[in-house]
């Protein structure tokens, strides 16, 4: 997902004391292991082939007048899924017509409001407004059989400070478990500029707070170039990953014409350095998994040739 502006961009003492505890082991440089079965590397396919499933995001798409004509022009372009926004005034039986109707899936929701009703707001019915959006996309991806719902879990600001972020989110998304299990959707935390979260050693131990499979993460390989080295995030995370975004950003173009515009690259021609990038996706197991794991393009989208475009960049990127 991109950032906010791109996207048209207290605690009770138990649960806050918690926090200090949770970061402390961060002081070591290191990442926290897996502490369950759930948690283990995937099994590599017997060849070692990459499988990797391309998708894109519903809003990339420039062409096609309904829902089952987008559908169709995605998988002309060489794409398996798609992700869509939830809550959406689009009718989930249209979702399940479109995908019935061309095969492509709909392997992921965008929660589309959590930029909007912050889990960490310090007004207790702005969180219980966020809580139940994302029941919402827990419920409404069951039918179309989605596997996860991305969650931006917290905005932190001079009035909504980091720790309380913390135990206020993990409070309201360990509330939403049960139906998480009962639905089989997991809860997919991702990376932005919303100033949490603001490392993988942070990022690993706040999924590993939930003790449960049903939280993971959606990494946005874009989204840490302007600090970060992707590779680096992918090794940490590990079998946390439950998703990608593919998008690039180039540091030349942020330093010579300004933040925003590091993500005005062609995929391949920023700064993710994407050899190293399926490397450590290799080297976790995620881009070889046998039954394929999901990444998602994230870029500027447009007509049925620019489509293709895309899809050709992304199976450029994944035989690097």
């Amino acid at each position: 997902m991109m950032p906010m502006t791109r996207r048209d961009f207290l605690a009770s003492t138990a649960a806050s004391a918690a926090v200090p505890a949770a970061l402390a082991s961060l002081a070591t440089g290191q990442p926290t292991p897996p502490a369950r079965s759930s948690d283990t590397l995937p099994v590599k396919n017997s060849t070692g082939k990459r499988t990797l499933r391309k998708a894109v995001m519903i809003g990339m798409v420039g062409d096609g007048g309904t829902l089952i004509e987008k559908f169709q022009i995605l998988r002309d372009c060489g794409f398996e899924g798609v992700e869509m926004d939830c809550p959406s005034p689009t009718p989930v039986a249209d979702v399940i017509a479109a995908r019935e109707k061309t095969g492509l899936k709909v392997h992921g929701f965008v929660d589309s409001v959590h930029w909007k009703w912050h889990l960490n707001s310090p007004a207790a019915e702005v969180r219980q407004k966020g809580r139940e959006a994302l029941e919402q996309c827990l419920r409404d991806g069951q039918a179309p059989g989605i596997s996860s719902v991305l969650l931006v879990p917290a905005v932190v600001h001079k009035d909504q400070p980091h720790h309380q972020a913390w135990s206020l989110t993990v409070e309201e998304i360990r509330r939403t478990l049960p139906l998480a299990h009962q639905t089989g959707v997991q809860i997919a935390i991702e990376n932005v500029w919303n100033n949490f979260l603001l490392s993988p050693l942070e990022a690993a131990r706040y999924v590993d707070e939930f003790k449960d499979p049903m939280v993971k993460f959606h990494f946005d390989i874009g989204n840490v170039i302007n600090f970060g080295y992707p590779d680096q995030w992918i090794r940490i995370l590990g079998p946390r990953i439950a998703k990608l975004h593919i998008k690039d950003f180039s540091r030349k173009k942020r330093d010579d014409e300004g933040l925003w515009k590091g993500f005005g690259v062609e995929l391949g021609d920023g700064d993710a350095n994407w050899a190293a990038v399926m490397k450590a996706l290799d080297d976790i197991g995620y881009s070889t998994a046998p039954a394929g794991n999901w990444a998602t393009a994230e870029v500027g989208g447009g007509d049925t040739a620019r489509l293709k475009q895309i899809s050709q960049q992304m199976d450029t990127l994944f035989a690097m």
